[in-house]
C-alpha cells in the first residue's frame, strides 16, 4: 500500500511544499520510524522570523486518530499560500509577525490509525509533568501497559515527536516578546472549546491568567456570535504529561508571554448526526461526511485570523494597569 493511501494528509502537505513560493521555509524536525519507512515531521514558516516580532504557531495531528486537526492546519496554510501574491494585508501582516506550522506531529500514529504514536505512547501524556491533584484514572495518563491507551512512555526520556516539538517551540518562541499557539484536536464534547493550561491542576492558575482572560474578552467582543467555550482544561479532567503545561512552565523562565490554546472540536455532534460513523475507528474524532468536513475546515478560519491579528497587535490589548482586576475576574469565573 502506498503512503498516499494510508497517509493522505502527509501527501497533501508535501504537495503544498512542492508548489509553494520561496517565502515558505520548510524544515524536517525529525524522521519518525513507521514499519520500513521514515516519515518526516515537517515544520513550516511564513513571515518575519526576527526575535523582536510576535508569532503564532498552528499545530495538528498530535493524536493520530484526530485527522481533522491536521486538515484544519493544512486548509489554513493552503489559504495563505494562495493569498501571498495578491493580498497586501497579508503581506503587511507577514512583515510584522511570524506564523509557524506543524501540521502533522504524529505521522506514524496517523498512518496506523492510532491515538498514540508508533511506540504506543500518547504524546499528550508524554511530558515530564506530574499531576498531584488526582489525574483521571487511565485517561489522565498511565504506565500500566502500552496496550492500554494514554500510555505516558518512559519517565526518563520523551518520544521523538514530543522532544521535537519542545525543541522547536523553545527555539522559535522563547526569545520573542509574545506568541500564541493553537493546537487542533477533536473527540470531546458537543461544542467547540478553547482550552488553556493547566491540565495538571484545578487549583493553580497560570501566571498569565489575566492575559488569557483578556484574550477571551477580545474574542467574544469582536465576534459576539461565535460558538466557542473558552476555559482551562482542568474544568473537565486532570492529566499527567501535558505538553503545553510543560512548555508553558518552561516559557516562564524567559522574558516572554506565550499563551497556548487547544482547539477541542466538538465531535459528538458529528456522531449525533451520523451514528453509523461509530462503526469506524475514526468515527468519534472525524466528521466523515464530506460536507461536514468542509464545514469544519471553513468554521475555524475566523478564529485563526483573529489569533494572528491579536498576536500582531498584542501591545494594544495586553493588560497593564488593570491586570490585577482582570486576574480577579478570571479567578471568579474559572476557579
Amino acid at each position: 500500500m502506498q503512503q498516499n493511501d494510508v497517509l493522505p494528509e502527509l501527501a497533501q502537505l508535501e504537495q503544498l511544499i512542492a508548489h509553494a513560493p520561496a517565502a515558505l521555509n520548510v524544515e524536517v524536525l525529525a524522521q519518525v520510524p513507521h514499519m520500513t519507512q521514515q516519515l518526516p515531521l515537517y515544520a513550516l514558516t511564513l513571515g518575519n522570523t526576527a526575535a523582536t516580532k510576535p508569532a503564532v504557531v498552528l499545530v495538528g495531528g498530535v493524536h493520530g486518530l484526530e485527522r481533522i486537526g491536521t486538515q484544519v492546519v493544512l486548509a489554513y496554510l493552503q489559504t495563505l499560500l494562495q493569498r501571498l501574491d495578491w493580498d497586501r494585508c497579508l503581506q503587511h501582516t507577514l512583515q510584522h509577525c511570524c506564523i509557524y506550522f506543524i501540521p502533522l506531529l504524529n505521522p506514524a500514529g496517523m498512518a496506523n490509525g492510532w491515538r498514540a504514536n508508533g511506540n504506543s505512547v500518547d504524546l499528550m501524556r508524554n511530558a515530564p509533568v506530574e499531576c498531584a491533584e488526582g489525574a483521571a484514572w487511565l485517561v489522565g495518563g498511565q504506565r500500566i501497559s502500552r496496550a492500554i491507551p494514554w500510555h505516558r512512555g518512559r519517565s526518563d526520556k520523551m518520544e521523538i515527536e514530543s522532544q521535537a516539538l519542545v525543541n522547536y517551540i523553545s527555539t522559535k518562541l522563547f526569545q520573542r516578546p509574545f506568541s500564541l499557539v493553537l493546537d487542533c484536536h477533536s473527540g470531546f464534547g458537543r461544542t467547540d472549546r478553547l482550552w488553556f493550561p493547566y491540565a495538571k491542576s484545578q487549583r493553580q492558575p497560570i501566571a498569565h491568567l489575566a492575559e488569557m482572560y483578556r484574550l477571551r474578552q477580545l474574542l467574544f467582543q469582536t465576534y459576539p456570535h461565535q460558538n466557542y467555550i473558552f476555559e482551562p482544561q482542568s474544568q473537565h479532567y486532570l492529566c499527567h504529561g501535558d505538553l503545553w503545561d510543560y512548555l508553558y512552565d518552561l516559557s516562564l523562565a524567559n522574558n516572554t508571554t506565550m499563551l497556548p490554546l487547544t482547539l477541542e472540536m466538538g465531535s459528538w455532534n458529528w456522531v449525533r448526526k451520523n451514528p453509523f460513523q461509530l462503526l469506524s475507528s475514526l468515527g468519534m474524532f472525524h466528521p466523515i461526511k464530506p460536507h461536514r468536513v468542509k464545514r469544519v475546515l471553513r468554521s475555524h478560519l475566523i478564529l485563526i485570523n483573529f489569533l494572528i491579528n491579536a498576536a500582531l497587535s498584542y501591545p494594544h490589548w495586553l493588560p497593564l494597569g488593570n491586570r490585577a482586576e482582570l486576574h480577579a475576574e478570571a479567578e471568579k469565573l474559572w476557579y
